[in-house]
């Protein structure tokens, strides 16, 4: 096992991470840029070491910086966290080409999957249900990209194929706007993820966004985590997630979950790893996988009793996997809402000083934050300041628990979405049967056309 890790992130997840270390015996290296001087997770660190200024670019981008910590701290490992380098490939294996381990994936199974068209590919192989779409990058000529997409069916979505946290996709319902569409998603590809390369497919009118846990050891052994239900979502990023599914039959959850750790072995696949689908009318369509610890595993976490973090450091460690999937309990169900520091209706950016800071507890109740009262929310990141997780034998119960969980958080002097989440727990349509992947955004023009 390592005697040092360093993370290379930052917020909430650089302390979670930290946690997971000091329950193993490892000692934690945590880099930062000069505008988190201050962190928790910092001070709490055995090490830290600025890597740069403010801007991300400069700092938690920096790969020769975050590499020569490494090196001054005599690190063993390195954790990227989610977000900033998480699924860089290149990061991964320069990682590795220094003599350090990364924990995570492989970097040619981060090429594999970061790559939309060759991730549907290698799904496609292992008998993954995929979305219709075309069989891969959409050519140039715009008369063979109308047939194509003809064949598909209006509506498709073009899409980047190395796109990403909502950015790079067009929705396109006829051959006239077809042509517009293409260029402009490609320019925005090549602009923000340096790939022009796009693809189309079936545009699914009101899906649910579900997705699965997977964990992969070095030894061929796979096991499914169960499914997560992330559609609570506003431009592309989820904001409420909930374990499991509602709706979802335990059938079903073993057939799908079966399939990705059948697909993870083909690929070669190593550590914490999550397939995503797009569900419609009974039957599950993949979009992407993540190669990478999710936002959300904490909801995983309580139905399932297992430490994701702590799998992902044993796992790149080169230990097995010590379940197998008849080992693998689901019990109860859990809630999580991303508190984030923003305009709870309008999801304008919210930095500032924290005047007043408290956290809620009580039974089934989990909260992962770095801030703190008096803590300066920096407007250089994402607006993300935590996450409020509950838990209860039903799901009725880990619904009362977080509505309580929330009425008691208080965060003053900077806005932030609690009201929005207040709202959400008390609407008739989440409470029934779960929501679509749109209905956030309908209840937030609805909400913003009436005030």
């Amino acid at each position: 096992m390592f005697e040092k890790i360093l993370i290379a992130n930052r917020g909430e997840i650089a302390l979670r991470v930290q946690r997971a270390c000091r329950a193993m015996n490892i000692k934690t290296v945590a880099v930062h840029s000069e505008a988190d001087a201050d962190a928790k997770y910092v001070k709490l660190a055995d090490e830290s070491v600025c890597i740069g200024p403010a801007p991300s670019g400069l700092s938690y981008l920096n790969i020769p910086a975050i590499i020569s910590a490494a090196e001054v701290t005599d690190s063993q490992a390195i954790h990227p966290g989610y977000g900033f380098l998480s699924e860089n490939a290149d990061f991964a294996e320069r990682v590795e080409k220094s003599g350090f381990v990364f924990i995570g994936p492989r970097p040619d199974s981060i090429r594999t999957m970061g790559d939309k068209v060759s991730a549907k590919k290698a799904m496609r192989q292992a008998g993954v249900p995929c979305v219709p779409g075309s069989e891969g990058a959409l050519p140039e000529s715009i008369e063979e990209i109308r047939k194509i997409v003809r064949d598909i069916g209006y509506p498709v979505i073009i899409k980047a194929a190395g796109g990403g946290g909502g950015r790079g996709m067009r929705v396109v319902h006829t051959d006239a706007a077809l042509s517009n569409a293409v260029i402009m998603t490609r320019n925005e590809a090549q602009a923000a993820f340096g790939n022009p390369v796009v693809y189309a497919e079936k545009y699914l009118e009101n899906p649910r966004h579900i997705e699965f846990q997977l964990l992969v050891d070095e030894h061929g052994n796979a096991v499914h985590l169960g499914e997560r239900d992330c559609s609570m979502q506003r431009r592309h990023q989820k904001i409420l997630e909930e374990a499991p599914a509602p709706g979802i039959s335990l059938e079903t959850r073993d057939k799908i979950g079966v399939r990705c750790a059948e697909a993870c072995r083909r690929i070669n696949y190593r550590g914490a790893g999550t397939f995503e689908f797009l569900y419609e009318n009974n039957e599950f369509y993949f979009i992407e996988m993540n190669t990478r610890l999710q936002v959300e595993h904490p909801v995983t976490e309580a139905i399932t009793g297992i430490d994701l973090v702590q799998m992902q450091i044993a796992i790149a460690a080169g230990e097995k996997l010590p379940f197998q999937q008849k080992d693998i309990e689901f019990n109860g169900h859990a809630i999580e809402c991303r508190i984030n520091a923003e305009d709870p209706y309008k999801l304008t950016p919210s930095a500032g000083r924290i005047t007043q800071y408290h956290a809620p507890g009580g039974p089934g109740v989990r909260v992962d934050s770095h801030v703190y009262h008096n803590y300066m929310v920096p407007p250089y990141y994402d607006s993300m300041i935590g996450k409020i997780i509950t838990f209860g034998d039903t799901r009725e119960q880990a619904v009362a628990r977080m509505r309580i969980a929330l009425s008691e958080m208080v965060v003053d002097g900077i806005k932030t979405n609690i009201p929005l989440h207040l709202d959400l727990l008390s609407d008739s349509t989440f409470l029934s049967d779960g929501v679509t992947i749109h209905f956030l955004e309908h209840k937030l023009a609805l909400h913003n056309k009436s005030s």
